[in-house]
């Protein structure tokens, strides 16, 4: 196969492409993992809050919890800034393979933990930790994985293969949501609580294995600056002439992770603890969710191909404008078929916006800063908005008495997003920056 050579300004960039089936499944197993991990943990965050941070107040444990899952979130700056440096210095593809190691230790070693009746106060203290230190670790998996498999597509293709790293993500979502539905549903609550939160976590170890191996055998990015032409340190100048990209970029992805935690992680507390809905039947509902969303991503990536970025990306904004409060309400609705049907569009929406971000914030940068500037922008917005959405959405419904606290927190967030849409300039079918 053809070498792809470095995009240069003006030039084409239709060559032979690199992102094969291969690559693409071993760029996207890391984010799988990702994804599983967090999910799992937001699903399991009633019996994480129980065994961790015991109260006679169930919500004040749940809060506790999702405290733990916004630290991690709260760590991820740190960490792309960390691997950003890594990923346009030392290369792409060893920057993936050390992020996934340490995702895949940290977490089968949360499934290890004892809880705070066996060792009091430093299980919490470990739990806390080990999330810091996963959180460290996604922040230079999602960047690394996704410049380099859109540095390996062709112009004309880079919506439609970046966005299987979209899919990566929400098919982890759809093994954490499954996985824990399933234990769930054969254990029961009361196991659960007991010992059966920890299975999930072990299953990730073995999704760790398997991304190390395929990874190995991986290419690095053609668009790799040579020794050179590195920046000395990406993230300075990533920060100092790109800002105007990065804060774009925080734009894009408010919506989406704001909305991710409010219509799966939030929700799936809030149906069982508010909605008296079995752990079994709100996981459900995620999963078949879930379903839905990931198919919808690729078709999302290949119109962005065929009619521009701007278009896809405006629409999810507007929709959900529009159709996030009578969702919503459908969510509240005692019919397990109305719930579904709200939370399913809600999911399908929120998608449009996850397959954009990824060739978007690529394409607004060049290559050597392109880790650090896609993973600060990222992983601020998920770190600052995202991890701490659950805990936010919690607070307010207890704080304000109002059920749909959480929907209206979710319109600002896409009405800013539209800002950044139409300030954004237009890379479908375009050569990346060199």
């Amino acid at each position: 196969m053809m070498k792809d050579a470095i995009d240069e300004p003006g030039g084409s960039d239709t060559r032979p492409t690199e992102a094969t089936p291969r690559t693409i499944f071993a760029c996207t197993i890391g984010n799988v993992l990702e994804w599983y991990d967090f999910t799992a943990y937001g699903f399991l965050a009633v019996f994480i809050g129980s065994e961790f941070f015991p109260s006679s107040d169930p919500v004040a444990s749940l809060l506790a919890a999702f405290g733990v899952l916004a630290a991690g979130y709260a760590a991820r700056p740190i960490g792309s800034v960390i691997y950003g440096h890594l990923g346009d210095r030392r290369g792409r593809k060893p920057t993936m393979i050390l992020a996934m190691s340490i995702m895949g230790v940290a977490t089968v070693l949360i499934g290890l933990l004892p809880t705070y009746t066996q060792i009091g106060v430093a299980a919490a203290v470990l739990l806390v930790l080990l999330r810091v230190a996963q959180g460290i670790s996604v922040a230079g998996e999602y960047s690394s994985s996704a410049v380099l498999l859109v540095e390996k597509a062709p112009s004309a293709r880079r919506g439609f293969i970046g966005s299987w790293i979209a899919f990566g993500n929400l098919a982890g979502c759809l093994l954490g949501s499954g996985v824990a539905s399933l234990t769930s549903t054969v254990l029961g609550d009361a196991v659960m609580g007991d010992w059966g939160w920890r299975l999930p976590f072990l299953f990730g170890g073995v999704i760790a294995v398997v991304g190390i191996v395929v990874r190995r055998r991986l290419g690095e990015s053609p668009a790799m600056p040579k020794p050179e032409d590195v920046a000395r340190s990406p993230v300075v100048e990533a920060v100092r002439f790109h800002w105007r990209e990065i804060l774009t970029i925080i734009g894009l992805c408010l919506p989406i992770a704001v909305g991710y935690f409010i219509i799966f992680v939030y929700a799936a507390s809030y149906l069982t603890d508010q909605m008296h809905f079995t752990t079994a039947e709100a996981m459900d509902i995620n999963t078949i969710s879930l379903v839905a969303l990931s198919l919808f991503i690729p078709i999302t990536g290949l119109c962005s191909d065929l009619i521009g970025r701007k278009p896809v990306l405006f629409i999810a904004q507007i929709g959900t404008v529009i159709l996030a409060w009578p969702m919503w309400s459908l969510m509240h609705e005692p019919a397990l078929g109305m719930v579904l049907l709200g939370q399913t569009a809600l999911a399908v929406i929120n998608g449009m916006g996850w397959a954009m971000t990824i060739p978007v914030m690529i394409e607004f940068l060049p290559a050597k800063v392109r880790c650090s500037g896609a993973g600060i922008g990222y992983n601020l917005c998920l770190g600052i908005f995202g991890g701490t959405t659950p805990w936010v959405a919690t607070y307010l419904v207890q704080r304000t008495g109002d059920a749909y606290a959480p929907i209206y927190y979710l319109i600002a967030a896409a009405l800013i997003s539209c800002g950044a849409v139409l300030s954004m300039r237009e890379m479908a079918r375009r050569p990346l920056p060199a």
